[in-house]
Parts: structure tokens; C-alpha cells; sequence
């Protein structure tokens, strides 16, 4: 072997052992920043009354999310086409895993997703223009229904184990839902109680009122 190649070796082993460091290396979103998919809700919701009590207009740019604070603003980036909109919080949801915003139409529009209706994204809180006051009213979420009864079957197993227990409704233009929540103290006991859920492999949100 030349004096070349004994060089060259050391020098790949040790690029190779930084490389794998590096994909070692957790890489955590910032706290203000959040990714996954995102949804959007229309004319069967249009006129209705959002979670913090507003007529829904699909033609405002607001959003549903499952914990931040009403009226926290939100940059949302398409991230299929670079394309952004701001939205302001006025409502909870999406309830379907994997899923983190619900977008009014105007706002699903600016950024190309009515037509694709689910679209990767990434959330950045503009903390500089939200409230930082929080409801402190939180729910353990089980499950969602439209059967009445097997909301009730489940409520009534839970019961055995959790406090707070409770069927709620929802209705949309054309299905009520049945909604069976765990009442929470505040958010950690909420964590605390999605945690044990899932412990007992049960799928569960935690959701700001």
C-alpha cells in the first residue's frame, strides 16, 4: 500500500464515524413550530358556532386546533408548494390522527389545499401577535361516535377507572356526533391522563375548551 492510501483510510473511518453521529443526533422542532397534515372545513360548518363561540365564516381566514389558544395566529406553510396564510384560532379540531389544523376554505384556497383536501404543512406561532393567556379548561377525548349507544358503552367503561367521564354533542348539517371526554383539572392532568390511555392501548386527544 502507497503512503497515499494509508492516508486515505484514517480519513474515511473517521468521516464515517461523524456521519453516523450526526444521524444520531435528535433534531427537535422548536417549541413554536409544528408539522404534519392539515385538513379543511367548509359549507356543512358555515353559519355555525365555533368552539370559542363565533359564527363560523368559510370565507375568513381562521383555523381549528386542538390546544392553542383562542385567537393564537398561525403561519401555515403548504409544504408540497411554499404557498402561506396566516389564521387566526377560533375553533378545536381536527380529531383524526395526524392531523393538526382544520383550515376555513379561504384559507385552504390561498394555499392550494381545497383540491387535494389534505396537505403537509407547517406551523409557525406568531407569538409577537397572540394572547399568551390560556383557558385552563381542558378534556381527555376517547372517542367520537354516531351511534349513541357506543359512546354510552364506552363512557361507562371508562367510568369504571377515570373520574369526569361525559358524552357530549356536535352536530354538523347532516350527523350529530357523540363525543365521550374525560374531564382534565388542567393541562398536566390531562397529559397525565392520555398517557395512562394509551398505556392501556387507547388512542386519545388532549383538547383545550
Amino acid at each position: 500500500m502507497n503512503s497515499t492510501g494509508k492516508l486515505l483510510y484514517p480519513i474515511l473511518f473517521f468521516w464515517f464515524v461523524f456521519m453516523m453521529a450526526c444521524a444520531r443526533i435528535d433534531l427537535k422542532e422548536p417549541k413554536n413550530v409544528q408539522t404534519g397534515l392539515a385538513s379543511w372545513y367548509g359549507s356543512d360548518f358555515h353559519g355555525k358556532t365555533t368552539s370559542n363561540q363565533e359564527v363560523y365564516n368559510m370565507y375568513d381566514l381562521t383555523a381549528a386546533h386542538r390546544s392553542l389558544p383562542f385567537g393564537t395566529w398561525v403561519m401555515v406553510t403548504n409544504l408540497k408548494n411554499g404557498k402561506s396564510v396566516t389564521v387566526r384560532i377560533n375553533d378545536r379540531g381536527p380529531f383524526v390522527r395526524g392531523r393538526i389544523i382544520d383550515l376555513s376554505y379561504a384559507a385552504a384556497a390561498v394555499i392550494d389545499a381545497v383540491e387535494p383536501g389534505i396537505i403537509p404543512v407547517k406551523l409557525e406561532i406568531l407569538e409577537d401577535i397572540s394572547p399568551s393567556k390560556r383557558t385552563q379548561t381542558f378534556v381527555v377525548q376517547v372517542g367520537s361516535f354516531v351511534s349513541k349507544a357506543n359512546a354510552k358503552a364506552l363512557a361507562a367503561k371508562l367510568k369504571k377507572t377515570y373520574a369526569g367521564v361525559q358524552v357530549t354533542t356536535y352536530n354538523t348539517a347532516t350527523q350529530t356526533y357523540y363525543r365521550v371526554r374525560i374531564k382534565a383539572h388542567n393541562q398536566e392532568n390531562a397529559e397525565n391522563i392520555a398517557r395512562q390511555l394509551a398505556s392501556e392501548g387507547v388512542s386519545s386527544y388532549v383538547i383545550e375548551l
